[in-house]
């Protein structure tokens, strides 16, 4: 039978049948209240989603009010599928959403988006569909000293899913995140930290590495942090990608850390578009900290029995930086076993001195007006600290001083 014309629509399935059925867990205040967040306090683990039966999430949205910026990497985002002992996504909370060394962009991207609120609350989203069989469980633990939240502790909520009578088709490949990080990267060669240099690199062997899968399936996604001690232009770097098990030359291989994320030479100006960013450029002359991120939406990285996605620190991985990475794929199960996440201590991003300074006046000015109760002094208050949370610290003791 020829198919009909609106089988083609792109927008098909806003129309069509599908016998699913919409769920949300949520941090809905069970008493009947307006208290629709969570507390979760220091060490405290909480779950998110625990549904038994095949389904699909399809939206993930958090936001927390008067965060401390180190709560995005203190609160931990796990995820288990179909009964598995180990978890498919192990990663920091806010560097899952894209937030990049705990520093806030504001970014709307085809797959994650960090939306403003008043100046001191963003909201988080992320739109990976994750589908399972059996049944899905989410948790968030918390790692810091203080509740969840800064100034405010609580932490609001949103997973949305389908739910179906029978279990996804075969060919249905499990959502997987990582976290890594190497600190310091360790430099190769005599002359160190060099943007252009003789240097050779014909295996790959000293690269970074951001994933290394084992199983059939597709890379779909990469946020890459670097924290640029050494000075200069880094980004001669290569990403050179090694799948099913090849060695040398990779199947895919590049001319540059800013090709990789859409850029032209040597970006300078922070950018976000839906499938590549460098959305924090914390110096125009390439020093302090950088984030980037890339969607393999219409160009997935596929592999059938490995990949290890990798690039060079440097041209032939001579400067020795800091760097991190979340990397986001879908493959059969079971995955290879995750690294071990590091410590809490060893996970906190690069705080300048000015931040703990920055983050006891602030509280306690927004204390003070929220003792008050007066809404216009909140906002007044919250205003002053915007640069709090995209990481300018000095700027913001200089506004609370002139308050």
């Amino acid at each position: 039978m020829d198919r009909h014309p609106l089988d083609r629509h792109p927008l098909a399935s806003l129309f069509t049948s599908t016998g699913a059925r919409s769920r949300r867990a949520s941090s809905w205040d069970r008493s009947g209240g307006n208290m629709d967040f969570l507390f979760v306090g220091p060490g405290e683990t909480v779950v998110l989603l625990d549904h038994e039966g095949p389904g699909c999430i399809t939206h993930v949205y958090c936001a927390l009010v008067l965060p401390d910026p180190v709560d995005y990497r203190d609160a931990i985002l796990r995820c288990w599928w179909d009964g598995e002992s180990t978890p498919s996504v192990e990663v920091p909370l806010g560097d899952f959403f894209t937030i990049a060394h705990a520093r806030v962009r504001p970014i709307r991207t085809a797959l994650t988006s960090v939306n403003a609120g008043f100046a001191a609350s963003h909201a988080l989203n992320a739109y990976f569909p994750m589908p399972f069989a059996a049944g899905a469980r989410v948790t968030l633990e918390h790692r810091g000293e203080r509740p969840l939240g800064g100034g405010l502790p609580a932490f609001w909520y949103h997973i949305d899913y389908e739910t179906y009578d029978q279990p996804p088709p075969q060919d249905a490949l499990r959502f997987h995140a990582q976290w890594r990080q190497e600190r310091p990267t360790v430099p190769v060669g005599p002359r160190p930290n060099r943007q252009l240099h003789g240097g050779i690199n014909l295996d790959g062997a000293e690269n970074y590495l951001a994933l290394d899968a084992t199983g059939a399936g597709q890379m779909v996604g990469l946020l890459l942090e670097i924290n640029n001690v050494a000075g200069g232009w880094y980004g001669e770097g290569d990403d050179m990608v090694f799948v099913d098990g090849e060695t040398w030359p990779p199947a895919i291989h590049g001319t540059g850390t800013e090709e990789i994320f859409g850029s032209g030479a040597c970006p300078t100006t922070e950018f976000a578009a839906p499938y590549h960013g460098f959305h924090l450029l914390e110096s125009p002359d390439w020093s302090g900290l950088v984030g980037a991120y890339r969607w393999f939406v219409h160009d997935p990285i596929r592999f059938t029995r490995s990949l290890r996605w990798t690039v060079e620190h440097g041209h032939a991985n001579n400067f020795a930086n800091e760097y991190a990475s979340l990397a986001y794929w879908y493959q059969t199960e079971p995955h290879a076993p995750f690294p071990a996440l590091p410590d809490r201590a060893a996970l906190l991003p690069p705080l300048p001195p000015a931040y703990e300074e920055a983050r006891t006046a602030l509280f306690a000015a927004a204390s003070a007006a929220m003792t008050s109760r007066s809404d216009a002094e909140v906002l007044r208050v919250v205003a002053i600290g915007e640069p709090f949370y995209a990481g300018r610290f000095e700027e913001t003791l200089e506004r609370l001083r002139r308050a």
